[in-house]
């Protein structure tokens, strides 16, 4: 499983890189703050909602601290995506929320 920090997305965010984020928490998680232009999929929907994902992209899944967003990335690369977990999450996260 291919991982990054939340320190190396902040910092491609701030070099102005564009990412394809999916935080992958409840909605009532993100209402409380997410990081910028991530997309809420939720956990138990990341199955229905695949088709909305682009094989040919990168994606990096972000949660509350690095555990679901790990079973999303298991989940996705089964079948073919490629993905990032950004270890710890939301509780590692110094950056700008929104």
């Amino acid at each position: 499983m291919k991982e990054i920090t939340p320190k190396e997305v902040e910092n491609l965010l701030n070099e102005n890189k564009s990412l394809n984020l999916i935080d992958v928490r409840e909605a009532e998680e993100v209402r409380e703050g997410k990081v910028p232009t991530a997309v809420n999929i939720p956990l138990g929907l990341l199955e229905f909602r695949m088709s909305e994902l682009d094989k040919k992209k990168e994606y990096i899944l972000v949660c509350r601290s690095g555990g679901r967003s790990g079973r999303a990335v298991q989940f996705l690369e089964s079948y073919g995506f490629n993905v990032i977990n950004m270890t710890g999450g939301m509780l590692s996260w110094e950056g700008q929320t929104v």
